[in-house]
C-alpha cells in the first residue's frame, strides 16, 4: 500500500480484535514518533508503551470514547484496546507550546502502525491523575494523550459532510465519517 492510500483509508477504530499487538511494531511506531517534527528540535516528548493486559484493563476507564455517540461509541466488552501508547512532554525541555509536537508525532504513530493493520483511537479526554498514578509518571510530565491500539474489529466509512460534522452508526453499527469535499477546502495561489 502507498503512504497516500494509508492516509486517505485510515479511520479511527474504537472496536478492536483481542490479538496482541508485536513489540516490534509498537517500536517502529515510537520510532517514527521520535523521528518526527520537533519546534527548535526541542525534542521533549517521551512515550510509554502498555502491554501488560491488567495495566491496559485499569487505563481503559480512564478514557472518554466518541462523544458524539456515547456511550455506543464506547469499545464493547471483549472489544477494548490491547495496547496503547501515552504521549508525554518533558516540562522540563519545554512547557508549553509543544502542541504541533504532539500532534506530528502521534499522526507518525497512526500512520506506520496502519500500515501494520494496527487501527487507533487517539483519545485525549484522559482522567490525567488516575493514568499518572497507575504509570506511576513523574510530575514534571505532562500525560497530553492516549493512542488506543489494536487490529480493528469494525470498519468505519468516510461519506462526504452534508449537515453535520458528528459521525454516526447505521442499523447495522457501522461508523460514518462525515468529511468535507476537497474541492471545498482547496484553493490554489490564493483564497
Amino acid at each position: 500500500m502507498s503512504l497516500y492510500d494509508i492516509v486517505v483509508s485510515r479511520r479511527t477504530v474504537r472496536q478492536f480484535q483481542q490479538k496482541p499487538v508485536n513489540e516490534k511494531i509498537l517500536r517502529k511506531m515510537v520510532n517514527a514518533g521520535r523521528l518526527a517534527p520537533s519546534a527548535a528540535n526541542c525534542q521533549p516528548l517521551e512515550f510509554i508503551v502498555v502491554t501488560n493486559k491488567d495495566i491496559c484493563q485499569k487505563i481503559f476507564p480512564c478514557l472518554k470514547w466518541a462523544a458524539y455517540i456515547a456511550p455506543e461509541g464506547n469499545p464493547r466488552p471483549g472489544n477494548e484496546p490491547v495496547s496503547y501508547i501515552v504521549t508525554l512532554v518533558n516540562k522540563n525541555i519545554k512547557d508549553n507550546h509543544y502542541e504541533w509536537d504532539v500532534g506530528a508525532a502521534v499522526e507518525n504513530m497512526i500512520l506506520v502502525g496502519w500500515e501494520y493493520g494496527i487501527a487507533s483511537c487517539w483519545l485525549l479526554s484522559v482522567e490525567r491523575k488516575e493514568v499518572r498514578h497507575l504509570l506511576k509518571i513523574p510530575e514534571t510530565y505532562v500525560i497530553d494523550s492516549v493512542l488506543a491500539l489494536g487490529y480493528p474489529a469494525e470498519e468505519p466509512v468516510e461519506e462526504i459532510m452534508r449537515e453535520s460534522i458528528k459521525y454516526w452508526k447505521d442499523k447495522e453499527g457501522r461508523l460514518h465519517v462525515p468529511k468535507r469535499k476537497l474541492k471545498d477546502i482547496l484553493h490554489f495561489n490564493g483564497f
